[in-house]
């Protein structure tokens, strides 16, 4: 079980704390932030809250102060006295929001994936939809391992991030039925990224996997035991991951 910094949740008409519920499961919306430094800075701030409240309309959520609420509800709840290297979690639903803060795990050099055939509901958009890829993400060490998933025979994104596949030094996403998030969307300014359909039977043609996120960074995949998949360099990791660094600058 995660070890959580923070916990709090408040009902959303007068932002009276409640009991802290997490939300999974719920009809509702999140957004998960890069929390880092004392005093704490959250990566690409602006970008998560613009994406946040176009969920919240889309849910039906939206009324009239709630980005002023949620805001003030982040500043009152970081510390300047924490050195963070964090991520900070948003959930909203029609009658709660709530937020947690948890220490960031570093993934480790001998990331793997695991395959899933499963497509998120609505995947356009973070809805708390995640009760089934949580249980199947939980039996993993997250350190070490993200679940890849697989809809239609086509890749579409892990259980925590988005992909980028490096072929002959050039990259690909997927860009169906997944959620492009703040991340990649920060990097395809920086590197031409092509969003295209990707076939699982052609994973083998692609030299290296990249895991793009808030939670993961940027992280090199080095094998998918399933489709004895190998990392065979690291030269578009180091490329990317050099774009990565400017957001902590």
């Amino acid at each position: 079980m995660v070890k959580l910094l923070l916990k709090k949740s408040y009902q959303i008409n007068n932002l009276k704390e409640t009991k802290f519920r997490d939300l999974w499961g719920s009809s509702g919306v999140f957004t998960t932030m890069r929390l880092v430094g004392k005093p704490g800075k959250l990566i690409l701030y602006k970008n998560h809250i613009n994406n946040l409240i176009k969920s919240i309309k889309k849910y039906k959520i939206y009324s009239n102060g709630i980005e002023k609420d949620i805001k003030n509800l982040i500043k009152n709840n970081l510390s300047n006295k924490i050195k963070y290297n964090h991520l900070l979690r948003i959930a909203l639903t029609k009658k709660l929001i709530s937020l947690s803060i948890r220490k960031r795990p570093r993934p480790r050099s001998n990331f793997e994936l695991k395959i899933l055939n499963y497509k998120r509901k609505d995947p356009k958009y973070k809805n708390l939809y995640y009760k089934y890829i949580l249980k199947k993400l939980n039996a993993y060490d997250t350190k070490k391992v993200d679940i890849l998933l697989v809809y239609e025979n086509k890749i579409l994104e892990t259980c925590t991030s988005n992909l980028l596949l490096v072929k002959n030094n050039k990259y690909y996403s997927p860009k169906n039925n997944c959620y492009i998030g703040n991340t990649i969307n920060f990097l395809k300014k920086k590197i031409r990224i092509t969003f295209k359909d990707i076939k699982l039977k052609d994973i083998n043609q692609f030299d290296e996997i990249l895991l793009i996120g808030s939670g993961k960074g940027v992280t090199p995949v080095r094998f998918i035991n399933k489709y004895k998949w190998k990392n065979k360099d690291m030269i578009g990791f180091k490329k990317v991951n050099q774009y990565f660094k400017l957001l902590h600058s």
